[in-house]
């Protein structure tokens, strides 16, 4: 993991345990390996979500020191009991601006996403546009909840682009669901590139990606205006 995302300067993380010390422990494990490479980096864990049955979780932002400061230690967000797991808002400092991160898992695909999507919605549009929303929405850029998103000058990073790995391949195919993304507005950022990270490369290597994670990771390269 630390070979993946060592050539980047914010990583936001989802689906770290929350119910036990491990997925702490396998943070800080990761930004120590990350440190021998080259760079310093800093994190940040979320206290655990305030989430109904097992759904609990930790979410995670890792920094490179050099590039980026880190303001404070984050908040998750308490917008409704219809949102299962509260994001995780992170504001860092690039440059001398100032740029805020929301950090957020949703419910799986069958709850019905949108239901809290909008909630999370709504809060980024009363702010002052600042914001990126990044994460694993579990629905794709194209679902309607989205829309007053684009109403309001914000773009998603990826466009119908499948960041879900497959437990195998098909006819060559190792790509499922396009559900995680990033968005930005605008009006305060520039995109530069956006892409994913496909750390697999071929099939015969999906079994053992798969052990890092069953997502590819989302790029967002960007200059504040």
């Amino acid at each position: 993991m630390a070979q993946i995302l060592k050539d980047y300067d914010i990583v936001a993380i989802q689906e770290v345990v929350g119910v036990d010390t491990g997925g702490a422990q396998a943070v800080a494990l990761l930004v120590d390996e990350l440190n021998r490479k080259g760079a310093a980096w800093d994190y940040v864990l979320s206290l655990p979500t305030d989430s109904p049955g097992k759904k609990t979780e930790r979410y995670a932002f890792l920094w490179k020191t050099s590039k980026v400061k880190g303001i404070g230690r984050g908040q998750l967000l308490t917008l409704s009991d219809s949102v299962y797991r509260e994001p995780f808002l992170m504001t860092f400092e690039v440059d001398q601006k100032r740029i805020h991160i929301l950090n957020y898992h949703s419910r799986k695909y069958d709850d019905q996403p949108e239901t809290e999507i909008k909630e999370v919605v709504d809060w980024v549009l009363r702010q002052d546009g600042n914001v990126i929303l990044a994460g694993d929405f579990n629905v794709s850029e194209n679902a309607s909840v989205f829309n007053r998103l684009y109403q309001n000058a914000y773009q998603a990073a990826l466009q119908n682009t499948p960041t879900t790995l497959k437990k195998a391949c098909k006819e060559g195919v190792y790509t499922h669901h396009a559900i995680d993304n990033i968005f930005y507005n605008t009006h305060f950022i520039k995109k530069i590139y956006s892409g994913v990270v496909d750390f697999v490369k071929s099939c015969e290597k999906l079994e053992a990606a798969r052990l890092l994670s069953d997502h590819l990771p989302v790029v967002l390269q960007f200059e504040i205006k």
